[in-house]
């Protein structure tokens, strides 16, 4: 509650400091109020608090900036470890690396290459993980510790001076108010007061705090003058600062990303310097002995020679096209030519054709000539008896023996084939010329007659056991007929 206006001329007037910069609205600059405020709700403590908020503001930035510089220079240092797992990636020395020329200029060099920088690049990270911890979080490190001083040096000072005015307020307040009261009774009473409660005392004591109090509001409002414009200052010192930091940031990081762009531009233009033959070139040079000329001639199977090619039993007594009488009945009758070959081991083989190139030569019938019977010629036919030994041994034992008929080109030719197999085979059955009968084997006649034979004879011709021409003989052996070479 304000004072009434002292009256001119009335004893013990004093003229009261005036407050700097008033103006006509209800508040003024710094938050006071206007000279008719005795006692202003705005106080410099609201000024300070103010700016020493916007100092924690700063402080917290700053705390921000060495958190991010800190945080890439943690960074650099594991891209440092990374780059180090990368390097192991490449293999040194080469697996295989003999294929390639060692020479600058090959892949053996581009790996070489590879190698160097990939261990700068994991060198330059780790560089400026410590370039940033050494020089550039140092510099934001002083610009906090600076704003916390300078927190500190406004608490103190201005902050001390904002308490004393608080405190003069409170005292020219709580001497208005009591003004207030003794009013209010001089009223109601008529003028009956106490001597130390008289208004008039009253009012010169709150003239004495209020002259108290606006001299502290005046020093407090300098204080916090020169206190703003030094915060101007500072405030251009610490933005000026961190520019500094980052300056000294992209010195680093910037310069390390350019040193890492030109170091992946050394290992491009190492590769696409290679040239397309370089290696094949060096690896014909180096092992030339184990190439392929192409200028040499393609093998002949007729040129090869091997161990044992020509070893006797390679080489068949007899080998040509014979014609063989189907076993089947019907119009499957008839003869079917094959390739066959008696060897020096006593087989006499049967295959499809003479081919060995087409497929393997595997043979379709093989007999045993020392287990077989040979009956003798007639024109150009013959007969043998025996079991297919193709099978094996096992195989064999179950088979059955079979009469299988064969004819020649010409008669002649059965003789010859008939004689050559004759001499391998354990025993023969000579026949007149008229007709070819079923082959017997010398121990036939020991146990009696056999089942007629109607298979492989021509018409009009006796089977074996029954009453056959006149001059047949069973179970007589030839004298082996030396070979005829084919």
């Amino acid at each position: 509650m304000a004072a009434p206006p002292e009256k001119a001329g009335l004893p013990g007037s004093n003229t009261l400091p005036t407050r700097s910069s008033t103006l006509n609205s209800s508040t003024t600059a710094g938050g006071y109020a206007s000279d008719e405020d005795a006692v202003p709700d705005a106080a410099p403590s609201d000024t300070v608090g103010l700016l020493l908020e916007r100092l924690q503001a700063w402080k917290h930035a700053c705390g921000y900036l060495e958190n991010y510089v800190t945080a890439t220079e943690k960074m650099q240092k594991e891209h440092s470890k990374e780059y180090s797992k990368v390097l192991k990636s490449l293999s040194s020395p080469l697996k295989e690396g003999h294929h390639f020329d060692q020479a600058l200029g090959g892949i053996a060099g581009l790996f070489e290459n590879l190698r160097s920088n990939t261990q700068a690049l994991a060198n330059s990270h780790l560089e400026t993980g410590k370039s940033l911890d050494g020089q550039v979080l140092p510099i934001l490190q002083r610009l906090h510790k600076e704003i916390k001083s300078k927190h500190s040096e406004i608490n103190s000072g201005a902050g001390k001076v904002a308490k004393a005015v608080n405190a003069a307020k409170n005292s020219s307040q709580s001497r208005i108010e009591l003004l207030g009261q003794h009013t209010a009774a001089y009223d109601s009473t008529g003028g009956k007061v106490d001597s130390h409660n008289d208004p008039y005392v009253l009012h010169r004591g709150i003239q004495h705090y209020l002259h108290k109090q606006i001299l502290e509001e005046n020093n407090s409002r300098q204080d916090l003058i020169s206190v703003q414009k030094n915060f101007q200052t500072f405030e251009a010192h610490i933005v000026q600062t961190i520019q500094q930091a980052f300056q000294q940031f992209l010195q680093f990081v910037g310069g390390r990303a350019d040193h890492e762009k030109a170091m992946y531009s050394d290992i491009v233009s190492n590769a696409q310097h290679i040239a397309p033959d370089f290696e094949w070139t060096k690896f014909q040079h180096r092992s030339g002995s184990m190439l392929i000329d192409p200028n040499a001639p393609k093998r002949e199977i007729s040129h090869i020679t091997y161990p044992n090619q020509e070893h006797a039993a390679t080489k068949p007594l007899i080998a040509g096209t014979l014609e063989r009488k189907s076993r089947a009945t019907g119009v499957l009758t008839g003869y079917k030519t094959g390739f066959y070959a008696v060897t020096p081991a006593k087989f006499l083989h049967q295959f499809a054709d003479e081919d060995d190139f087409r497929k393997d030569p595997v043979p379709e019938l093989s007999l045993y000539l020392p287990d077989c019977t040979v009956g003798a010629v007639s024109d150009t036919k013959f007969n043998v008896k025996g079991k297919d030994a193709s099978k094996g041994k096992v195989g064999s034992k179950f088979q059955m023996s079979h009469e299988i008929a064969f004819k020649a080109h010409t008669a002649s030719d059965a003789q010859q084939w008939r004689d050559i197999i004759a001499s391998c085979a354990t025993g023969t059955n000579e026949m007149p010329d008229s007709a070819a009968a079923s082959p017997i084997s010398p121990t036939d006649s020991m146990k009696g007659p056999n089942p007629l034979q109607t298979q492989g004879l021509p018409a009009g011709e006796a089977a074996p056991g029954s009453a056959g021409p006149v001059g047949q003989t069973s179970g007589t052996v030839e004298t082996p007929v030396t070979p005829a070479k084919s």
